[in-house]
């Protein structure tokens, strides 16, 4: 798991901090201490138990096909009702150990790369303008995609689209990936790496821009000025909002070519071919309300969890 406990010194760039996590070391510096991946980590295993149903039923969505064309669903409801019904409520949490075997290291990769580049892209008010924010965000997602989302995301899928089969073949999480790879490779674990950077990348770089920004506009200016919890999580859920609005189509994308049907499509190109071909353009949007359901809570719970954390570790880590 990518959980650093040893902070290193500071890296002199950006670039340097991202090839410094690349190369698999630690790239946060004393200002960006430790604290902030465990705190990160804690965080992310706390969100996903509580939002995980609402992920379930976007993926089940986005895994259904045109009218006619092996669709199951004919909404939200019926996704949920014809799930309890066969596999009881339980069945709506079905892959849940994989988001949260991978949450805790996506988070903390997420949140201390976040604020490692910030620390060194502040300006001398420790303030951070609207592209540098942009870049922050963008790194952080970049991050956790390669080194937590993409395998973790894939396994997922693979889970919840073995599910929809008539005959499951996915026992537990460990039987389900000795599977994977036996049948894929490693690289089945890997599927849609580049959709993942692009979802995870444009997801962070919205998610961090529409916080930062929303709490230097409380602030007026005054860092010292703390933001309420309440606040908070209403800038987190503006923000969930405003990722999701803004990247759907590539989560759409990137749920087919992690699913078990992926070998259909040659690319992401050519899935997003297909789709639009096959399915139409409002196929791109599949999933879109239980997505912003989860999405928001998610986002609210997140920031308000950690920066709860982050003064307990304040106070008995300086």
């Amino acid at each position: 798991m990518l959980l650093f406990p040893h902070p290193l010194p500071a890296s002199p760039s950006t670039f340097d901090t991202c090839q410094e996590i690349v190369r698999g070391g630690n790239p946060f510096s004393k200002s960006a201490h430790s604290g902030k991946s465990y705190d990160g980590g804690i965080t992310g295993g706390i969100e996903i138990c509580i939002t995980y149903p609402t992920e379930y039923v976007k993926t089940q969505l986005q895994l259904d096909g045109k009218a006619g064309a092996g669709k199951e669903y004919t909404g939200i409801a019926d996704c949920v009702t014809k799930t309890i019904k066969t596999r009881g409520f339980f069945g709506l949490y079905r892959g849940l150990s994989v988001l949260l075997y991978g949450s805790i290291p996506k988070s903390a990769v997420r949140f201390g790369a976040f604020e490692s580049v910030k620390n060194q892209l502040v300006d001398t008010d420790g303030k951070l303008n609207a592209q540098r924010r942009l870049l922050a965000g963008l790194c952080a997602g970049v991050c956790e995609a390669i080194f937590a989302v993409t395998p973790m995301e894939t396994i997922k899928v693979k889970f919840i689209n073995d599910q929809r089969s008539a005959n499951p073949k996915f026992k537990g999480f460990f039987h389900g990936v000795r599977l994977i790879v036996k049948e894929h490779g490693f690289k089945g674990v890997y599927q849609g790496v580049v959709p993942t950077i692009l979802k995870q990348g444009s997801n962070q770089a919205i998610r961090f821009f529409v916080m930062e920004t929303l709490k230097d506009w409380y602030k007026g200016g005054d860092n010292t000025k703390s933001v309420p919890k309440v606040v908070v999580g209403a800038f987190g859920a503006i923000a969930g909002a405003a990722s999701v609005f803004g990247n759907t189509p590539i989560d759409v994308i990137k749920t087919r070519m992690q699913g078990l049907e992926a070998s259909k499509y040659k690319n992401s190109m050519d899935c997003v071919i297909q789709v639009w071909k096959k399915e139409g353009p409002m196929a791109f949007y599949k999933g879109t309300i239980p997505r912003l359901g989860r999405v928001c809570l998610d986002v609210a719970i997140t920031f308000m969890i950690y920066d709860s954390f982050m003064e307990l570790f304040n106070k008995v880590w300086p």
